[in-house]
């Protein structure tokens, strides 16, 4: 397995300096660095000397790709993209267009983002799962037939419905929860409520009718007759054998989802108010902070080839004919 860890990290190696790449040219096709200058100093009486001493300080002074007036390897390391992307991928995040360290905002904001996003993960897998094996019980039936209908209802909304119908209901008429806002140690609950039942209610639709694809297929296989023949329970081969061998699909969905557990829900954040990593991004974007977005970026491709990674190895667990 350990030949297969280093030959697949190999691998990523060119992937994040292809995005990294891609990141640095889309975002300087739209903006330059004078452009980026008086976002940060203002608009309003900004005088070209003051531009170039921003970019001086920051950094945004050199050539983008190759700088000819360098010798040697500087040509290469003394550019825009050496110094602002390249970096990145040892983890080096440096400060934003603002002054701060990026590495001590994703640390700090790490935290919001993450209970935010697990209890709305596993409570909304738990339901989606329990809700796509009963549905397969019941296949062919008024309950499975009625059960999909309500899934594509669901699924129909639009997810600003339910934030906005969420606070307007629960935060205002009944007054149960804060509509926004964010607190630290055990008072943080009262603010997640709202947004996790809302995640997981969005999320129904989609997932259970996903799940009931995937189950539906595992039933009709020879196994699942064989263990009807045997005697077993329809209960006890849906929710032991047939969840069991579902579980390849199942962890290949979850791995699309591992980085928004650390980056957070640029929507869900930005509503309620809660200072993650979602709403970081979205500040970031609206201030044009490239340091910050090509942070985020990076950040959210190692998430997702780890990911990858974990899925292949979580592979072997479920499926003994897998080696790695």
């Amino acid at each position: 397995m350990l030949p297969y860890i280093i030959r697949r990290a190999l691998y990523a190696l060119p992937v994040l300096i292809g995005v990294n790449l891609i990141t640095f040219l889309l975002f300087f096709v739209v903006n330059t660095p004078d452009d980026i200058a008086r976002m940060q100093l203002g608009f309003k009486r900004v005088t070209p000397e003051a531009i170039e001493t921003w970019k001086a300080t920051h950094g945004y002074d050199l050539p983008y790709l190759y700088n000819e007036q360098a010798d040697g390897l500087d040509r290469v390391t003394q550019t825009l993209f050496f110094q602002k992307s390249v970096k990145v991928i040892a983890f080096d995040f440096g400060q934003s267009d603002a002054g701060r360290s990026i590495s001590s905002d994703i640390l700090e904001r790490m935290g919001p983002s993450l209970a935010l996003a697990v209890p709305t993960l596993i409570v909304g897998m738990l339901v989606n799962i329990t809700f796509g094996l009963l549905l397969v019980f019941f296949r062919s039936t008024a309950i499975d037939w009625g059960g999909v209908v309500l899934c594509v209802l669901l699924m129909s909304i639009s997810p600003l419905f339910y934030i906005i119908a969420g606070q307007y209901v629960a935060g205002k008429l009944m007054n149960l929860v804060p509509i926004s806002g964010f607190d630290a140690g055990w008072d943080m609950a009262k603010f997640l409520i709202l947004p996790v039942i809302i995640g997981v209610v969005g999320g129904i639709g989609s997932g259970t009718r996903w799940y009931r694809t995937i189950f539906m297929e595992e039933y009709g296989k020879d196994y699942v007759r064989t263990a009807r023949a045997k005697g077993l329970s329809d209960l006890r081969i849906l929710f032991v054998h047939v969840l069991k061998n579902g579980m390849i699909p199942i962890l290949t969905g979850v791995v699309v989802l591992l980085p928004l557990l650390f980056m957070g829900s640029l929507i869900m954040e930005s509503f309620f108010g809660i200072p993650g990593l979602g709403s970081y991004t979205i500040e970031a974007i609206n201030q044009q902070d490239f340091a910050i977005v090509r942070a985020m970026v990076f950040l959210g491709s190692v998430l997702y080839i780890v990911g990858l990674l974990l899925t292949d190895i979580s592979y072997t667990l479920f499926d003994p004919r897998i080696r790695l």
